[in-house]
């Protein structure tokens, strides 16, 4: 699946495709336009192909095929420093023997730009990433946040209108991590500037993005809102990827309307949503979300479908309970509920009905 260029399209990939060998194309006939201001992740597994799309977008990989153009002009043919954009790695980049103004005022010297104008840009780029009193600092003596804002606010300096960023977290703690995201995405939007942001993290792309195109195989599987991709994934590999999920295998009995009756291979018979099936009498891969079942009775619709379920194991995890339950010849299925004061913990071993609504059920691809 991929988004087809528009004219008021700010960055825009048209059939790019991307070969190192001439043989093997790591990015396929790629099709993807982003409107000026959006904050858009590119999301997939090592060698999905999403970091080369962002250093042919760069200018330090040249497209096999296609055209990559930014506010409707072709960059193919123009080298990286004459582009314009921002760049934010996750080694930080920064020149160890400056300080952290000579760090900032870099860019903006190979730009021409005057003395007092340098001054004043790089003391505006250090207030917005709070760093406003190490400007007089080298790399060295600053932690991995700290130079990691001093990164982003060289990136921002010179104001461009498209900032790219390839893992620029990775290397951070957890809790620092999450503060950073929130960090970016708000002054992505303060200042209108264009994102396109490059991660594995499935957690960072759903809390950051606008939109999130979710790579594999050298090919956009879907592009979406955050909270569309989870709730619903259009194929099994957008599912699987994207947060926890639980998948049955089975297959088509019949298609009526909505929903499609399935029968999974433990013999149970269950309705789902047909999202990706070829039809009657085919293998299909139903997806149900961990949080989507319910196992108190008393909190099952009546068209709720019911299973008989084994406690394999219960993990306490301070605000959820997570278990893991022998679902329909499967010991990998898992449920996950609120922590509550109405809450019974399982045991494992305990039998249990679980059950879901049709509707939270997909069939996809097999």
């Amino acid at each position: 699946m991929a988004d087809t260029s528009n004219a008021a399209a700010f960055v825009e990939f048209e059939r790019v495709q991307k070969s190192y060998d001439g043989e093997t194309l790591v990015v396929k006939d790629l099709n993807l336009s982003m409107p000026k201001g959006e904050f858009l992740t590119m999301l997939g597994p090592s060698g999905s192909g999403k970091t080369t799309c962002l250093m042919m977008l760069a200018g330090f990989e040249t497209a096999t095929h296609g055209e990559i153009k930014l506010d409707g002009k072709p960059i193919n043919n123009i080298p990286p420093h004459k582009r314009g954009i921002g760049m934010v790695f996750q080694n930080y980049a920064l020149f160890p023997h400056m300080t952290v103004a000579e760090n900032l005022a870099f860019p903006l010297e190979v730009r021409k730009l005057s003395k007092s104008e340098r001054e004043a840009k790089v003391k505006r780029a250090l207030d917005m990433v709070q760093m406003g009193e190490f400007g007089g600092r080298r790399p060295a003596q600053l932690s991995g946040g700290q130079q990691q804002r001093i990164a982003l606010a060289r990136a921002l300096v010179f104001e461009p209108e498209l900032v790219l960023m390839d893992e620029p977290l990775g290397a951070l703690d957890k809790q620092l991590r999450e503060h950073m995201q929130f960090e970016i995405t708000n002054l992505a939007h303060d200042l209108g500037i264009t994102t396109v942001y490059v991660t594995h993290d499935q957690t960072e792309a759903l809390t950051m993005s606008d939109r999130v195109a979710v790579f594999d195989d050298g090919r956009i599987q879907q592009l979406a809102p955050p909270d569309t991709l989870y709730e619903e994934p259009e194929n099994s590999f957008v599912a699987q990827f994207i947060g926890e999920n639980n998948t049955l295998e089975g297959r088509i009995e019949e298609v009526q309307g909505e929903l499609c009756t399935v029968k999974l291979d433990s013999g149970d018979i269950i309705d789902a949503r047909p999202v990706n099936i070829a039809g009657p009498g085919t293998k299909t891969r139903v997806s149900i979300r961990p949080e989507r079942v319910e196992f108190m009775p008393e909190r099952l619709s009546p068209d709720a479908h019911l299973l008989d379920a084994v406690v394999e194991e219960f993990i306490y995890m301070g605000d959820t309970f997570r278990t893991r339950l022998r679902v329909a010849g499967r010991n990998d299925f898992v449920m996950k509920y609120r922590n509550a004061p109405d809450q019974r913990r399982l045991k494992k071993g305990e039998e249990i009905r679980i059950g879901w609504l049709p509707e939270d059920c997909r069939a996809l691809d097999a």
